[in-house]
């Protein structure tokens, strides 16, 4: 089984729960950031990091960690796995997805105040918002930008209605973001 079959059957067997107290389960939500990257033009490397960037709850399986305090840090987890097979530009602004969040309610209180619910429970055990100092150290990573775009399509792509391509859509452009010495043995 290639890893991309193998990432999608993981999606296809786990993501029926629904998202941390969302109104979408895991994989609707991670269809419809997918979808987002690709309506912005986003490259496949992006899109990819859209579709995955909350893999690390797939591999945790532990949905209701914010609610009880816990923060698993799903998004190290997410990169850390997918780093065999991927580029800094998939697996950065996946791990840099949640400190985009916590940059996006330092530097404007609107965001902040737009979070769903759930997202603030989690900002919470996440840290909170940044400090100075955070701010310019996450400003200083060269894919600090892309993480904060994948943070707008993470907020947005949490609406029950939307209605998104299968799983299988996004194949093609999962594989083509492997890192070069992994497509040919695993495209």
């Amino acid at each position: 089984m290639s890893v991309v079959e193998e990432i999608f059957a993981n999606l296809e067997a786990r993501g029926a729960a629904i998202y941390g107290g969302e109104a979408v389960t895991q994989l609707q939500h991670a269809l419809q950031c997918a979808v987002l990257a690709h309506m912005a033009g986003a490259p496949a490397t992006l899109v990819t990091a859209a579709l995955l960037h909350d893999y690390g709850h797939i591999l945790t399986d532990d949905e209701d960690a914010a609610e009880r305090g816990t923060d698993l840090q799903h998004e190290e987890i997410a990169a850390r796995h997918l780093a065999d097979w991927f580029p800094e530009d998939v697996t950065e602004p996946i791990r840099l997805h949640v400190t985009a969040k916590r940059y996006l309610c330092s530097v404007d209180p609107a965001y902040l105040d737009s979070l769903s619910p759930a997202s603030a429970t989690s900002l919470s055990v996440q840290g909170g918002p940044l400090g100075t100092e955070e701010i310019s150290d996450f400003r200083r990573n060269p894919h600090w930008q892309a993480a904060v775009k994948l943070r707008h399509w993470d907020d947005t792509g949490k609406d029950p209605k939307m209605t998104t391509p299968a799983l299988a859509a996004f194949r093609g452009m999962v594989t083509s973001a492997l890192r070069e010495e992994h497509e040919d043995a695993h495209g």
